[in-house]
């Protein structure tokens, strides 16, 4: 730290993932109303391929496209928020570059590299090793910006105003591993769009860019124009996501999407999740992701020897690369669930009694998530003032 210096270097490194976005900004913005500490956005693009395809984990730069990129170069930042496998490479690169210096907290699944990284954050349905650097908390720290809201309330109030209500969103994601979209899915979400259109109210199905091609077709297949469709592969006109976040009254989501169903959860509207099938080889992965979480789990029972053990036998099997860290949306769903969060689909079809309500925050997920945040900024703060910066404001 310099003379000069008064207050840590802070850079978001980000690249073009909503979710991941939002829960490294609203970290930042947390930092900066307790203690005054701006960040400086260094936003990643992409080379095509790695668009969706995934680089080597490491500190490397070849996935990028620095003609799109923000600059990275001296002098170096002392503490790095980051999110996703391609920007954490960036991190790990600047934090090489720094000469070790700079810390990096990653707000999410590692991709590798857990010892590199000074704190990472994971939420119910990451498992990561448990190492001591890893941070637990409840739900991800995606946030919806209000700003955004008003947009969306502002855009799509005239077109949502006149459908029968309540207003049912349909949000459709698309297989991720293990999970599988089938026909059975689909006839199971068919027999949800019948019977909210039976009980007098709106379906309206939205598709992303992971939705299988021919999947929204047949979702709304035979009810000739009654439902309201965007599909991602055939869009025609705007995306009506962030309307119907502050204006539908009740959300379907599929089971792989954890990013929707948060959204949905801090907005404080009912849930329901759709499970989805694995297949054979998708239930071995599945045992193996119901292991990783009975081994991967923070420590408990103080030093335990039972526990001592189970941690050096999880830390041992992640080394060898024989269990590696992976996500365990079941156990998520579970979660919200138990914690009156969400319902199964179809079993939660209470009236909703203030339809086109304006959004807010459920106080209970409020409380909870503060509560995560004061822990973060704890460990944050320990970081930093091994880099001389006592966390006062400056």
């Amino acid at each position: 730290m310099t003379a000069q210096q008064t207050a840590p270097r802070i850079w978001r490194v980000l690249g073009d993932k909503r979710g991941d976005n939002g829960q490294v900004e609203r970290v930042a913005r947390a930092l900066e109303a307790r203690h005054g500490w701006k960040s400086a956005l260094r936003h990643l693009e992409m080379q095509p391929k790695f668009v969706l395809g995934k680089p080597r984990v490491g500190p490397t730069l070849y996935h990028l496209d620095p003609a799109r990129s923000d600059p990275l170069e001296p002098p170096w930042p002392d503490l790095i928020l980051t999110s996703g496998r391609r920007p954490a490479n960036a991190a790990l690169w600047i934090k090489q570059q720094s000469g070790g210096r700079a810390k990096i907290v990653l707000l999410g699944k590692p991709s590798g590299w857990m010892a590199h990284f000074d704190l990472i954050v994971t939420s119910a349905e990451t498992l990561p090793a448990p190492y001591d650097n890893v941070l637990h908390i409840g739900l991800p720290l995606m946030d919806v910006d209000p700003a955004r809201l008003e947009e969306g309330e502002a855009r799509w109030r005239a077109d949502l105003a006149p459908l029968p209500r309540p207003l049912t969103a349909f949000l459709i994601g698309g297989p991720t591993n293990p999970f599988r979209y089938t026909a059975a899915v689909q006839a199971r979400l068919r027999r949800r769009i019948e019977e909210v259109l039976d009980a007098g109210g709106t379906a309206y199905l939205v598709g992303s860019r992971r939705t299988p091609p021919g999947f929204m077709e047949g979702l709304a297949r035979g009810f000739d124009g009654m439902v309201q469709v965007f599909d991602w592969a055939q869009a025609t006109g705007e995306n009506p996501y962030a309307g119907l976040l502050a204006l539908a009254d009740r959300f379907v989501v599929t089971g792989d999407s954890i990013s929707m169903q948060v959204e949905v959860v801090r907005l404080g509207k009912p849930l329901e999740i759709v499970p989805l099938p694995t297949g054979w080889l998708g239930r071995l992965d599945n045992g193996r992701r119901r292991l990783s979480a009975w081994l991967f789990q923070p420590r408990r029972d103080g030093r335990h020897m039972a526990e001592t053990a189970r941690i050096t036998l999880a830390r041992l099997l992640y080394r060898l690369k024989l269990l590696p860290q992976t996500r365990h949306f079941p156990a998520f769903h579970q979660m919200l669930i138990e914690r009156g969060l969400a319902s199964w689909i179809g079993e939660d079809t209470t009236p909703v009694s203030e339809p086109m309500s304006e959004p807010e925050y459920g106080q209970a997920d409020a409380l909870e998530t503060d509560a995560d945040m004061a822990r973060i900024l704890a460990r944050i703060e320990r970081l930093l003032a091994a880099n001389g910066f006592s966390g006062g404001r400056p």
